[in-house]
């Protein structure tokens, strides 16, 4: 439709009514118990679906993913609906396999008959969100697999100025976080117990820790505050990094 601006109102109308028609037809045929209804709407994307998201559990966007090696391109539209949904939103490479979700076969090659990948929750030991963990530990549960926490923990501001590394201490707070997070997933370890939980802890930045575990997960789980302020940013550095250049689906559960 975008290379023919030209068409007449009979065609476009055909073409808007024909793809979801078609769409919802294709998924009837793939998953034939679940009830699929399609619903068409004008206006602009960005701004008509974090709407519609306030009524619904879920929110599933294709994205502009060139690549596995590529990652996430995230358009306007992504990134609108993401910093302004009030629901979960779940970005999927548009050009992805449902088959890289999971573990290899014997031959290397990816296959749904295989186990799921892990899911990997991007956690704030700072201030852990209920909500986000239980999505991540729901969506491992759903996937019968394993949950991989991954926390990012910066060093002391001295170490910026040219202070030699005190490798002592390093190993001291590199502790001291292990122990914290372990802390913060002590309780939903005991209300999900059949869920394999792997941390992962280490000094750095969160995004290149989670774009990294990305290449061996099913889901991503990251958080977004909620920010009702219409200035500012509302999608934070780690995520919008994660949604640009994770090679797996990402979910962004915002929160208060």
């Amino acid at each position: 439709m975008a290379q023919a601006p030209l068409l007449g109102a009979e065609t476009h109308q055909h073409w808007s009514e024909r793809i979801p028609r078609e769409s919802a037809e294709g998924i009837r045929l793939r998953h034939p118990g679940i009830e699929v209804t399609t619903e068409q709407f004008s206006g602009r994307p960005g701004e008509v679906l974090p709407g519609l998201a306030k009524d619904a559990e879920l929110l599933v966007l294709g994205s502009r993913g060139l690549s596995r090696m590529s990652g996430f391109v995230v358009g306007s539209v992504g990134l609108a609906v993401v910093a302004h949904a009030e629901q979960p939103v779940v970005l999927v490479r548009a050009a992805g396999q449902t088959a890289g979700e999971h573990t290899t076969e014997p031959a290397g090659i990816p296959s749904v008959a295989t186990p799921y990948r892990p899911v990997v929750l991007g956690l704030d030991i700072d201030s852990p969100d209920a909500s986000v963990i239980e999505f991540a530990f729901d969506a491992a549960v759903r996937r019968s697999t394993s949950l991989r926490a991954v926390h990012a923990w910066t060093l002391p501001p001295y170490y910026a100025y040219g202070v030699a590394v005190d490798f002592e201490l390093h190993t001291d707070l590199g502790r001291q976080q292990d122990t914290a997070l372990t802390e913060v997933l002590r309780p939903w370890r005991k209300k999900f117990p059949d869920v394999e939980v792997v941390t992962e802890s280490g000094s750095g930045r969160a995004a290149d820790y989670l774009i990294d575990a990305s290449h061996n997960a099913s889901l991503v789980v990251v958080g977004r505050r909620i920010r009702r302020s219409p200035i500012g940013t509302h999608v934070g550095p780690v995520t919008h990094s994660v949604l640009h250049h994770a090679t797996a689906p990402v979910a962004v559960v915002p929160h208060s």
